[in-house]
């Protein structure tokens, strides 16, 4: 399994961090990815973070999951990057899983990626889930696409996408070692 993170200056520091901590502690490999050309990337609460690669240095086709994390300006960054818009482009087209958080689904619903699908944001960007069913859960798969509320919900997100990545037995067992 191969997944990987998308890492923009604003990022939501919880969003991007619980998802890599949980996704290795059962053993999928994840792999963090500055949309910009360093690896250093700082969070939406001046939190540092060293990505494990540049965006421009991956090859992302054995994909199994991409994540966007939410966050302000993060979210904004990561749609402005024409690159990564492709990947999910792509992504989507071969009906492999895409995870968002926050207000990253946003980026999905513009792009047309959710029509017809059940989804959830950050309160406030309800309205750039286009053709989207909007959900009551905080945490909804539709389809490949996994989408969640907030940073409050993050460890719920990451258990979701441990789950279709290997499993619910091995979900249930990383939510029994963190105490969930």
């Amino acid at each position: 399994m191969k997944a990987y993170i998308f890492l923009a200056d604003g990022f939501e520091e919880i969003e991007a961090i619980t998802p890599i901590d949980l996704l290795r502690r059962a053993n999928i490999e994840i792999t963090s990815v500055s949309i910009s050309n360093s690896k250093t990337v700082i969070g939406a609460h001046n939190i540092s973070i060293a990505a494990d690669a540049i965006f421009s240095e991956v090859n992302f086709e054995a994909a199994d999951l991409l994540i966007l994390p939410g966050g302000m300006p993060g979210t904004k960054n990561l749609d402005a990057h024409a690159g990564l818009k492709y990947i999910l482009e792509q992504q989507a087209s071969q009906g492999k899983l895409i995870a968002a958080i926050c207000a990253a689904p946003s980026i999905l619903g513009k792009m047309n990626l959710l029509k017809d699908k059940e989804a959830i944001c950050y309160p406030g960007f309800e309205d750039q889930l286009i053709g989207t069913s909007l959900s009551e859960r905080k945490v909804v798969q539709s389809g490949a696409f996994i989408t969640a509320m907030g940073a409050g919900v993050a460890i719920e997100f990451s258990l979701k996408i441990i789950e279709n990545l290997k499993g619910k037995a091995v979900a249930d067992q990383i939510a029994k070692t963190i105490c969930q």
